[in-house]
């Protein structure tokens, strides 16, 4: 069975989160694609940031939508890193990309892009809103998209249906089999994240998941040969 292995952020255990520097690592390691984070600047921009607020992972601070795109530029995001857009990234990385969107609005922002690139063959979109799931599929013919939940309820796969997701991105610390069992009943994927130990990797595998998003590449290593549950 194939196993995806998505790099979280880029390689966010070894290098600073979301900049070029941890895509191009991610992608040097074999990582079979990177999972980036959008938010839009001031003046629109497809930042690409987990956080809401510059304030953990830069040295500057305030909200991301209350700057434009040259005061985030000036930002240190990490080892003298600076902020990239999202079209910075498919520039520097030859990778699949699975852009994380958090509301509509950043949703309409990345369908400008991926129908101006053509984009639907590199590039996934997932959140954890079905909204901005729905939006991004009404948006882009043919997407791909990913429903992404921390805690969930039974009807996670109807949600994931219901709004054309083809995959879910599920905490590996909640999952049970149950519910990949019913997901690939329904031709659903699922992804554990974050996979980050031995055990997570071995669970991972228990329960039949088609991949899992990791911050570190010797997971991308391990993960090739499955790990016996027992082992």
């Amino acid at each position: 069975m194939s196993f995806l292995t998505i790099g979280h952020r880029g390689v966010m255990g070894v290098e600073p989160e979301n900049t070029l520097r941890s895509f191009v690592h991610a992608e040097r390691v074999g990582m079979d694609m990177v999972e980036l984070d959008l938010h839009l600047s001031k003046d629109g921009a497809l930042v690409v940031m987990h956080d809401a607020d510059v304030d953990r992972t830069t040295d500057g601070s305030g909200p991301i939508a209350e700057k434009t795109l040259a005061e985030l530029h000036e930002l240190d995001a990490g080892r003298g890193e600076r902020v990239p857009v999202f079209e910075e990234v498919l520039d520097a990385v030859r990778s699949p990309v699975q852009a994380e969107i958090k509301d509509a609005a950043a949703a309409r922002a990345l369908a400008d892009v991926m129908l101006r690139r053509g984009l639907v063959g590199r590039v996934e979109v997932s959140s954890f809103h079905d909204e901005a799931v729905a939006e991004i599929a009404r948006l882009v013919p043919d997407v791909r998209t990913v429903l992404i939940a921390s805690r969930w309820r039974t009807d996670v796969v109807d949600r994931a249906k219901a709004v054309g997701a083809a995959t879910l991105a599920l905490n590996i610390r909640r999952l049970t089999l149950e519910v990949v069992e019913q997901a690939h009943a329904e031709g659903l994927k699922v992804i554990g994240w974050v996979v980050n130990t031995p055990d997570h990797l071995r669970l991972a595998h228990a329960l039949r998941l088609d991949g899992a998003t990791t911050d570190h590449p010797e997971i991308r290593r391990a993960g090739r040969t499955p790990v016996r549950p027992d082992s």
